[in-house]
């Protein structure tokens, strides 16, 4: 009778972890597929920043030495990403081919101007800062006009604070969502031996040497959960990187590392957190509040 007891007990208690594992790997890897989410935006909207391009059109009277040291000083700038040279044949080129004829045909000499486009860095495309470029540039003397796409940026920025934002705002509410259910699995865990804590504590045991198991096994069973739920995620994310490779979710191991190192980071956090809050109000109560 009691060996069936005990073997009753035995799967009672790995039913228990098992749920336990299950909870916390269900709400990390949620969490998981959110941090992707969150980095992969930033991504997103660097790469369409990336595209916005600064025009500068150059004195007739500038030579090609004298372009290419305005470029060396260009290159040197924090703001530049890339930069490229369009001479006034090639810009003719590239109009001719758009209109589909040939302009200069009939206007008998090349209008256009020399220029250098420059790709800036993602950080530096907001409006004020653009600004504070394109006054820049206009005090060099090879630079007779600066042209960029001041609406489109105008756009770009108001709507990646806006959407920048949300996934913010839905990220926070899920981790908050996380930390909950995390909580409520460990304090039920915890709950099942409120009695044998209550013994330990009467038989003369101290509060650390009885807390100490309840946050070691609760951390392994953290780190059990967040295991499963970094494996899920690494399944969806080449299932969705096959599927649709222009994404890159798996080109970029950094952000990938922070992610799966994120997900074992909380699954440790939480239960390590939770246990102790959990040990500690028991701990706290009397004899005859246990079965309340």
């Amino acid at each position: 009778m009691s060996n069936s007891f005990d073997r009753y007990q035995k799967r009672r208690l790995r039913s228990s972890y098992f749920s336990v594992i299950l909870s916390i790997a269900l709400v990390l890897f949620v969490l998981g597929v959110l941090g992707v989410v969150v980095l992969k935006s930033t991504k997103i909207a660097n790469h369409f920043k990336e595209q916005v391009a600064v025009t500068l059109f150059l004195k007739n009277n500038v030579d090609r030495d004298q372009s290419k040291n305005l470029e060396k000083a260009l290159k040197e700038k924090d703001y530049t990403k890339s930069i490229e040279f369009v001479s006034k044949d090639t810009a003719a080129k590239q109009f001719s081919k758009e209109i589909g004829e040939d302009f200069l045909t009939f206007l008998g000499s090349n209008p256009l101007k020399n220029s250098i486009d420059i790709h800036l860095n993602p950080d530096f495309i907001t409006p004020e800062k653009m600004k504070t470029i394109e006054e820049e540039l206009l005090k060099n003397a090879y630079v007779s006009e600066v042209l960029y796409d001041a609406p489109l940026i105008e756009m770009l920025t108001q709507n990646i604070q806006k959407i920048s934002f949300w996934v913010l705002v839905v990220a926070g509410f899920f981790t908050l969502i996380a930390v909950v259910l995390i909580n409520s699995s460990i304090r039920l865990s915890v709950y099942s031996k409120r009695f044998t804590i209550k013994t330990m504590q009467m038989v003369g045991a101290t509060k650390r040497f009885i807390r100490l198991p309840f946050i070691w096994k609760s951390i392994r069973l953290g780190i059990m959960g967040a295991v499963l739920a970094s494996i899920g995620l690494a399944s969806l994310l080449y299932y969705i990187g096959d599927a649709i490779p222009q994404l890159g979710l798996l080109s970029d191991k950094k952000d990938l590392a922070i992610v799966f190192s994120g997900v074992l980071f909380m699954g440790i956090l939480v239960t390590w957190m939770s246990t102790f809050f959990a040990t500690q109000r028991f701990l706290n109560l009397k004899t005859d509040q246990l079965y309340s």
